[in-house]
């Protein structure tokens, strides 16, 4: 179990901030390594705290800044009140719809589906970015309205495989977000997001687990929070110069391949 518990931290920090989707290879990973059930998927939910504790090391200064002098500074109370505005709409949908999601979608086609959509959606957002020049170019000027764009798109997340920071990063470039700044609040809202999520899970399936799970939990979030505090570090030069267009290849390449050996019966994805 620790062995697995390390592969998939890595695979969560690795692919918790990259437009890949975390959810849809944690999915898959756990099949290929038949770790699946509700135990897995609250392993997987919880393991996210790992890469959340990675975001507000590398954002400490902007954090503490912010939550330090939400009394004294309006700048930082329209910051957090743009993260809680874009942060709203995955709760309430997610408290809806998502126990029938994970019953009907959680599963290696549905997810290599979502991968081969949001790759061609990608590369259509990059070809618009080229004739539209971005209206944002630092968080602060970011408008309430924004932020709820940014929140409504982020629910697309909700479907495996669409990918959170995919679905906020694109979602915030259409909306006229330069690519830093719609990569830098991909990084605050999850912040909420992900903590809400795993917290969430933890409190609701709490019996399921036993004392012999805290040490691959705890390994599992140490490896994921170590690989995303790199992934991040990487990303934030990457944007600087760089396009979506390789992730949105590598999204079509790998769902295909997926839905290949699936209908082929090559792998047998649990």
């Amino acid at each position: 179990m620790l062995l697995i518990a390390v592969i998939l931290g890595l695979v969560e920090g690795l692919t918790e901030f990259l437009p890949i989707s975390s959810t849809g290879h944690l999915i898959l990973a756990g099949s290929l390594l038949g770790f699946t059930g509700p135990k897995a998927e609250v392993f997987e939910i919880a393991i996210q705290t790992g890469a959340i504790l990675a975001v507000i090391l590398v954002y400490w200064e902007r954090v503490r800044g912010t939550a330090t002098s939400l009394s004294s500074n309006p700048a930082s109370r329209r910051f957090a009140m743009n993260v809680a505005i874009a942060f709203a709409p995955a709760v309430v949908l997610g408290l809806l719809f998502g126990k029938t999601i994970k019953h009907h979608l959680f599963n290696p086609v549905s997810v290599a589906t979502a991968l081969v959509v949001g790759g061609f959606v990608i590369l259509w957002a990059e070809r618009g970015r080229r004739t539209a020049a971005p209206r944002i170019m630092r968080v602060d000027d970011m408008t309430s309205f924004d932020a709820l764009k940014v929140g409504l798109l982020q629910c697309l997340a909700l479907l495996p495989g669409t990918s959170r920071s995919g679905a906020t990063i694109i979602g915030g470039m259409i909306s006229g977000l330069s690519r830093p700044v719609a990569t830098e609040f991909s990084f605050y809202l999850a912040i909420p997001t992900l903590i809400g999520a795993g917290a969430y899970s933890l409190y609701k399936d709490w019996g399921l687990l036993a004392p012999s799970d805290a040490l691959p939990f705890a390994v599992g979030l140490v490896v994921a929070f170590l690989s995303a505090w790199l992934c991040i570090r990487w990303l934030l030069r990457y944007v600087a110069t760089h396009d979506f267009v390789p992730f949105a290849w590598y999204r079509i390449i790998f769902g295909v391949l997926i839905l290949v050996t699936a209908w082929s019966g090559l792998v047998h994805w649990n």
